[in-house]
This record gives structure tokens, sequence and C-alpha cells, in this order.
């Protein structure tokens, strides 16, 4: 049994890999990734909304009442082009955000994947040298639930038996 100090470092060493693929990862990024990352976090903040508000507000405000000197007489149509044309580099700037993130949510995917099978193939090997160590010892096991599972595990026909019994989408 590992100690708990072992254990303790051992979740530091992943913790630091974790940290490092993550910095890693955030310093390959583009200029444009940057500033993609920038608007699109910032425009889901309250902050994003209250300026917004106070500014689309102030316009409207501005160009209604009488005696101001108006440059955007209602219905505003000046702001709603300013408002379509902020829509459309907003959702971009969020799009790209999103296939930057979609990417970092695959390489991490690829990870699990990896990890899980080599875990699969450690818990393989461990049931076979029980098997071996039981089988030495007379020891009989009582099911066969562990003989299945010291078998080689196939990923080709797991992946297989998914793509034929997953719902297309």
């Amino acid at each position: 049994m590992a100690s708990p100090e072992s254990t303790c470092n051992a979740i530091r060493q992943n913790i630091e890999a974790v940290r490092k693929m993550e910095e890693e990862f955030a310093n390959r990024r583009t200029l444009s990734d940057r500033i993609a990352d920038t608007i699109g976090g910032f425009s889901g903040t309250p902050a994003f909304v209250a300026i917004h508000v106070l500014i689309f507000g102030g316009w409207m405000l501005w160009n209604s009442v009488p005696g101001t000197p108006r440059f955007d007489r209602y219905p505003f149509m000046l702001l709603s082009v300013l408002v379509n044309l902020e829509a459309i580099f907003l959702s971009t700037f969020v799009l790209m955000k999103q296939n930057r993130m979609s990417k970092r949510e695959d390489l991490r995917a690829h990870l699990d994947l990896q990890i899980n099978l080599l875990s699969e193939r450690e818990m393989t090997l461990v049931l076979q040298l029980l098997q071996r160590i039981s089988t030495r010892l007379g020891v009989r096991l009582s099911t066969d639930e562990i003989e299945q599972l010291s078998e080689q595990t196939s990923v080709e026909e797991l992946a297989t038996r998914l793509r034929e019994n997953l719902p297309d989408e």
C-alpha cells in the first residue's frame, strides 16, 4: 500500500503535469487567438452588459431629448447598423474561441483515451498475474468474470461495436 506521502507526491506531480500542459497550450496561442479569447471572455460578463446598456441607453436618450443635436433620429438606424456589425464581429470572436477550446478538449480526450488504454492494459496484466498466483497456490477462483476480464481488450472491436450501436447524430 502506498504511503500518504508518496500519494501526495504523485498528486503534486500530476497537478504539475496538467499545469504545464495548460501553460503550453496558452503560450502557443497566436495573437488572433489571444484577442478572440479576450473579447470572447469579456463578452460574457455583467460588465459587458452594463457597458452596452449605458451606451445604447445614452445613445437613444441623446437622440430623443428635444433641444439636443440629434445625429441618429428614431428608429435609430445608425445604432442598428453598429449593433449588427458588433454582433457579426462578436459572434466571430466567440466562434474562434470555441474552436480553439474544442481543439483543447480534443487533446484532453486523446490524453484520457491513452491513459485509459494504458490502465486497461495494466489491469489485464494484474488480473492475469492474479490468475497465475491463484493457480499456483491451488486457490480456485469462483467466477468466469475474472477470466473474461483478464483477456486482452480489442480497441478496434470496441470501436466497431460502438459505431454499430450508437445512434447517428
